[in-house]
């Protein structure tokens, strides 16, 4: 199964990644507006849009997904942890991951695609998954979709998946939010989340 690499990865995502044998797909065109440099957690004001600032390059202008570079002109990273850190502070699990996911947020990488490996790897640890090694750089836009999750990248087509709900610090407030970034599974879940990603069913 192919993925691209995104920023503190989907659920949907970790749910392939448990599930199935993944090769991450770092080619193509960088797209705005995807989950390669946002994510969605749960605040007490509902769902909270957590967006990377990128270099660009000009207008117009297209780009390797494997060239793009990140702005710390601002100090996003520092905002996005205190994002993170008020919204699961009282989630059953966060003292207990937080040593794994605050390293995120401490060092600079260069370019997107780097800073997304880092992030799936640390969720991935806090799951006890392995994260996939292997990789393409050559770009297959037509490929069998048994084996294409690359669309779970697109964070404007809702995904027809019907998740199954589990306890969040705010769903008495907001209801159930599906689909976040997996770290709010992991924040809520614990050590339970790798068997909620193992036994979920995506369309795919």
């Amino acid at each position: 199964m192919y993925l691209h690499p995104s920023y503190l990865p989907s659920i949907a995502s970790f749910i392939v990644l448990a599930q199935q044998e993944v090769i991450w797909d770092l080619s193509g065109t960088y797209q705005k507006q995807t989950y390669r440099n946002r994510t969605y957690i749960a605040t007490d004001q509902g769902k909270l849009l957590l967006s990377i600032p990128l270099i660009h390059k000009g207008k117009g202008g297209h780009q390797s997904y494997k060239d793009i570079q990140i702005d710390y002109s601002v100090p996003w990273m520092r905002t996005h942890y205190r994002g993170i850190e008020t919204a699961y502070r009282t989630s059953p699990f966060f003292e207990y991951y937080e040593a794994y996911f605050k390293p995120l947020f401490e060092k600079q990488e260069q370019f997107l695609i780097d800073f997304n490996l880092k992030s799936a790897t640390l969720l991935g640890q806090c799951l006890q998954l392995e994260m996939p090694k292997a990789t393409t750089d050559s770009y297959q836009k037509k490929m069998d979709p048994a084996v294409d999750a690359r669309f779970l990248i697109n964070s404007k087509k809702p995904i027809p998946y019907a998740a199954t709900a589990y306890h969040q610090v705010f769903k008495e407030k907001h209801g159930f939010i599906a689909n976040l970034s997996c770290l709010d599974l992991i924040c809520n879940l614990g050590p339970s989340a790798s068997s909620y990603l193992k036994t979920e069913v995506l369309p795919i």
